[in-house]
């Protein structure tokens, strides 16, 4: 190393880097011969450096990604974009095949010093790397067949379990005509328990990726609106903010919603609900039992409730909203004690 110049044993460190990464990096010269790939190339491929070096490119690859290469290439020569970047099967010496993602760049006068006496070696043309997707792909296609799970999942609740209730609920309405229980009160409550958990899980299965359009929405006529939609008793609702949020409106309803009713079922009856300002969002409070240090980390997970009458899905539902939106949710200690649902990272409009 001590006879090498400074320029020769800082390439050298370079490739060392190169070599201890993950994806494969190569370098190629004006007329498509191989100048440089590293360790990871060379493996990927299935023969050493020294077969690639000098090489054509494209005697590598499939046609179909040879051509997905040359169109990328001509849109960067026609100045239609800066860098390449293209998904294409990835070819082994020993014909197997698997998806990858390549992204290269053009390089202007770029040249590379070829061995330890330093000579210049012949410009380069563009460097890329490649990154191997396989596990990236498997994940996604898991998660289509989750969706499609989901949606199927979907379809039965609406029609063949909301049937056979509105059939119950038809028949209570019969019944207590005829008859005068508390037996048909709690087969009234078990009904509506049943319907309250239909729709929560719809609510996940269908809304769980995303939001759809987002609009302005000025936080105290929604929370206002909100309230009347929930059944609150002798409870109040006090709202301290006056700024707008942009927002999936549709979506943002079940996170209030669920939110003020959960407040009113784990608190007294005259539990005063408050809507605030943060720096960056907003929180949601109330002055009731509250949720204890060890809990906080647990209410969004499925299931979670204090509440017999609870289904466990509701505080689940917020943090997705929160999530599809790209918000930060975390629960704290409210000023009086209670409960406050704070969220961040929120779009606040003027």
């Amino acid at each position: 190393m001590t006879d090498r110049s400074p320029r020769d044993r800082e390439l050298r460190r370079y490739e060392t880097i190169l070599d201890s990464l993950d994806d494969a990096v190569y370098a190629v010269r004006p007329d498509g011969t191989i100048a440089y790939v590293n360790d990871r190339y060379a493996e990927m491929k299935g023969v050493s450096r020294e077969e690639l070096i000098g090489t054509d490119i494209y005697d590598w690859v499939t046609e179909e990604a040879a051509e997905k290469a040359r169109e990328v290439r001509r849109e960067i020569e026609a100045g239609e974009r800066a860098a390449g970047a293209v998904e294409y099967e990835f070819l082994t010496a020993d014909g197997d095949r698997f998806p990858v993602e390549m992204r290269f760049n053009r390089l202007v006068d770029g040249e590379i010093e070829d061995g330890a006496d330093g000579d210049r070696a012949s410009e380069l043309d563009r460097v890329g790397v490649i990154r191997d997707v396989r596990e990236r792909k498997r994940r996604e296609e898991e998660l289509r067949e989750n969706n499609e799970r989901l949606e199927e999942f979907a379809s039965i609740v609406s029609h063949d379990l909301r049937n056979p209730l509105n059939v119950a609920q038809g028949r209570l309405d019969l019944a207590r005509e005829e008859h005068d229980s508390e037996h048909l009160d709690a087969v009234a409550d078990a009904h509506e328990r049943m319907a309250t958990l239909i729709d929560d899980l719809l609510t996940l299965a269908r809304d769980g990726e995303g939001t759809e359009e987002t609009e302005r929405v000025p936080l105290r006529e929604f929370a206002e609106t909100c309230w009347a939609g929930v059944e609150t008793g002798s409870a109040s609702l006090r709202v301290e903010t006056d700024r707008a949020i942009s927002a999936d409106r549709s979506r943002l309803r079940q996170l209030f919603e669920n939110l003020l009713r959960n407040s009113v079922e784990h608190a007294d009856e005259d539990v005063t609900v408050t809507v605030g300002d943060l720096d960056g969002g907003f929180y949601v409070a109330d002055d009731g039992p509250g949720i204890p240090p060890d809990d906080r980390e647990r209410v969004f997970e499925t299931g979670y409730s204090t509440s017999d009458g609870g289904t466990g899905f509701g505080l689940e539902i917020v943090a997705t909203v929160a999530e599809a939106h790209g918000w930060d949710v975390r629960v704290t200690d409210a000023a009086d004690g209670g409960a406050r649902f704070e969220f961040t990272g929120v779009d606040v409009l003027e």
